[in-house]
């Protein structure tokens, strides 16, 4: 009987510098759940889901935009998913790589995929905000969360092609990184897709554009919200909540939300939009909102994650950035510390919301 397709461990895979075919692989899984470190439970557990004749894998979605939920993805579509990632960056075997995310989530699990499928050098490292700390080799691909890259930036030199996803990347970070030698790639997906389905190159502040990867196609439905073909990776195609605006057969400006668009006074509000030109003036973490009121239907209101903060001196400031229109100014600031979060550290809206109503 043929193997099934995610048992083909390509042969120069190697993980923190050895070798390992299939059966090694499943004796290295027992020992990290035995006697691992406790951040080498997660990958111990994954190595040994993946080694198992089972075709599924069950994963979190992240709960970023509700609450996670538990689904089912095909190994194989996670097998095709690196492929499509190898194919558009040129990884080919014996290519280094850094695996710094939890192998809890599927950020991290498709890291190690990508390096057993594309027989990529892979050396894994206790997740911190500082990753590349640990040692001074180079890499040619790493996948980082924005918190990562803002600690890493002395450090990124080092990297060929770095990955960024997670959470959006804010105008002072992008900044940051446009005189970097480093490929930077801000990415667009979600667990449902496995990974990222398309991605943007960073750097040049003129490219606003996500493109997609190998063997996806997309349209917008009656909302312009973007609706996802991938049968590599997708059994059914995935409608998303995402409002962009397409640029071509494969390319697309992410807006915002659909489900967080406010309705002020008949003027139709971004959020995302909002924040992205906040950004350049506002160091705490934040977003806007909207709240009840009984003129308007609903006001714009800035949530800030401080103690306490003069609000006339900040809306003060707000009303003189570039690009923001009238209706984009926050009628009122609410200063709450701390944010509550979801369980991968995202802000948790809609809980905060609640909490302020």
């Amino acid at each position: 009987m043929e193997n099934p397709i995610w048992h083909n461990i390509h042969p120069q895979f190697k993980l923190n510098g050895t070798s390992y075919h299939l059966e090694d692989l499943k004796e290295i899984g027992y020992s990290l759940v035995k006697e691992g470190d406790p951040f080498e439970l997660s990958l111990g557990d994954f190595i040994l889901d993946w080694t198992s004749e089972k075709p599924t894998l069950e994963v979190f979605t992240s709960g970023s935009t509700g609450k996670p939920k538990k689904i089912a993805l095909l190994k194989e579509h996670m097998v095709n998913s690196a492929k499509a990632t190898g194919a558009y960056f040129g990884l080919a075997p014996n290519h280094t790589a850094l695996l710094c995310l939890p192998c809890s989530g599927i950020a991290g699990k498709m890291m190690l995929v990508r390096a057993m499928v594309l027989g990529l050098q892979l050396d894994y490292v206790e997740p911190s905000s500082t990753p590349l700390s640990t040692n001074e080799k180079a890499y040619d691909f790493v996948a980082m969360v924005p918190l990562q890259v803002q600690s890493s930036l002395e450090h990124l030199d080092r990297i060929k092609i770095v990955i960024i996803g997670g959470a959006p990347v804010d105008i002072t970070l992008r900044s940051k990184l446009k005189n970097l030698p480093t490929q930077c790639y801000e990415t667009y997906g979600m667990t449902e897709t496995i990974t990222h389905i398309a991605v943007k190159r960073m750097g040049d502040g003129s490219i606003d554009y996500f493109e997609t990867l190998p063997n996806v196609t997309i349209s917008v439905d009656a909302r312009d919200c973007l609706v996802i073909n991938a049968p590599k990776v997708l059994n059914d195609q995935i409608v998303t909540n995402d409002v962009v605006e397409l640029a071509g057969e494969n390319q697309f400006k992410w807006l915002g939300r659909y489900d967080s668009i406010i309705n002020s006074g008949g003027v139709k509000l971004i959020p995302e939009q909002i924040e992205k030109k906040l950004s350049s003036i506002i160091n705490s973490r934040f977003f806007v909102a909207g709240l009840p009121d009984a003129v308007l239907g609903q006001q714009l209101v800035l949530v800030i994650e401080e103690s306490q903060v003069d609000s006339e001196v900040l809306l003060s400031k707000i009303k003189k950035v570039k690009g923001l229109h009238k209706y984009e100014v926050p009628k009122k600031v609410v200063a709450l510390k701390p944010f509550i979060e979801t369980k991968t550290g995202k802000i948790h809206r809609k809980k905060i919301m609640e909490q302020i109503r």
